[in-house]
């Protein structure tokens, strides 16, 4: 492993961290009273999420333009000012909405500098479950630290977010200035993101991956929030810490499979990735039928590992693809757009059922079998044979 991979792995660690911390201290605000209404989580996440759709013309250019390590470091600054905002009492809406402008600037840079630093797509395939594994790692322990230090104190807990940030921005000060991987386009911006667009969208396996991830994504965001709802009427938890901890099986899954994807599923045959998602569906239908902590915790530890191994081989296809066309922050940037549109969708419709007071079980059965019957109707398109 290269000194960049690791300061880069070790900048995505906090940043990543934090990420979630941040979250879980808005959840704590919530059941603490700080924040009123059932429909606030979700809405949270949904002013995050916002930014990945609303910037992915541009940030993806900024970063293919730009030195990689400055764009990182450029991110984590935003980051912190909007982690600061909340710190300062700003309206955690609009707080978490300039963090998630941070994270979608963060987002093609990171995953588009690993092709830079990788020599074939053996070491890609390998850079990507090193990055996805830390990241999980990340959000397990951000996660379960933030929702502790918040149950004590938010106004610590928000000072423990700040730092992460601008901890991980440090570390990015010291990787090596990457050559910028395209110059700026004449066609401008919108242009060049939708001419991106017709390239990507023109290969059937990328067409595959691009929702085949966005599927993944949006189901991950919405089992995250109906757990937060689930867990307390289910399974009787009555902490924010308590519900970070179950949250934690899902995460240490998506870790193991995102470390197992190399040797299972190589690039070449990414058809195999609808066999993840097939399980990934089932446990989600099975978890709904079950009240006991310990099932819980087994089966989001399975339906985490049927992540993991569904997840890392096509963002490692994305991004070979990417970097061999149209540029590895560009594909990035496309890939963001379409799974970031799907999370909205999905958070948007989860805000409307709890609204309308479906019950969370509810919500966990139509997950499920949404995830089979699009699994199916997308892996039935794929050619047999992946290039």
């Amino acid at each position: 492993m290269s000194s960049d991979l690791k300061k880069l792995l070790s900048s995505q660690f906090l940043t990543a961290m934090a990420d979630n911390a941040i979250l879980f201290v808005a959840v704590a605000m919530v059941m603490q009273g700080a924040l009123e209404g059932a429909w606030y989580i979700p809405a949270l996440q949904g002013c995050f999420l916002i930014a990945f759709v609303v910037l992915a013309p541009w940030v993806g250019t900024f970063a293919d333009t730009t030195s990689k390590p400055r764009v990182l470091l450029l991110a984590n600054i935003i980051k912190a000012i909007g982690a600061l905002m909340m710190l300062l009492g700003v309206e955690p809406l609009l707080a978490y909405a300039v963090v998630g402008i941070g994270a979608a600037t963060y987002s093609p840079a990171k995953y588009g500098i690993l092709p830079e630093l990788s020599a074939d797509e053996k070491s890609l395939m390998k850079s990507n479950s090193w990055i996805e594994g830390s990241t999980i790692v990340a959000i397990l322990l951000g996660t379960v630290v933030g929702a502790k230090i918040a149950d004590q104190s938010i106004f610590v807990a928000l000072c423990f977010v700040l730092g992460m940030y601008l901890l991980s921005a440090m570390i990015t000060t010291f990787m090596s200035k990457l050559p910028v991987a395209h110059q700026k386009e004449r066609k401008g911006v919108l242009g060049s993101f939708g001419a991106t667009i017709r390239i990507l969208m023109s290969t059937a396996s990328v067409r595959f991956a691009t929702f085949g991830v966005s599927l993944f994504w949006a189901s991950a965001i919405t089992l995250r929030l109906i757990i937060i709802a689930w867990a307390p009427v289910t399974l009787l938890l009555t902490t924010s810490e308590d519900i970070s901890l179950l949250t934690l099986f899902i995460a240490l899954g998506i870790a193991i499979g995102a470390l197992l994807a190399p040797k299972l599923i190589p690039m070449h045959n990414l058809k195999r990735t609808r066999l993840a998602a097939y399980g990934l569906g089932l446990s989600v239908l099975t978890l709904m039928m079950v009240d006991d902590l310990n099932a819980a915790r087994g089966l989001l530890f399975i339906a985490g590992i049927c992540g993991g191994l569904f997840v890392v081989p096509i963002n490692a296809l994305l991004q070979d693809i990417g970097h061999k066309t149209v540029g590895s922050g560009h594909a990035v940037a496309v890939q963001h757009f379409f799974e970031n549109i799907a999370m909205l969708l999905a958070t948007g419709l989860y805000t409307w059922a709890v609204a309308a007071q479906i019950e969370s079980t509810t919500s966990m059965m139509f997950l499920g079998i949404f995830i089979l019957i699009t699994t199916s109707i997308i892996a039935y398109k794929l050619p047999k044979e992946t290039p």
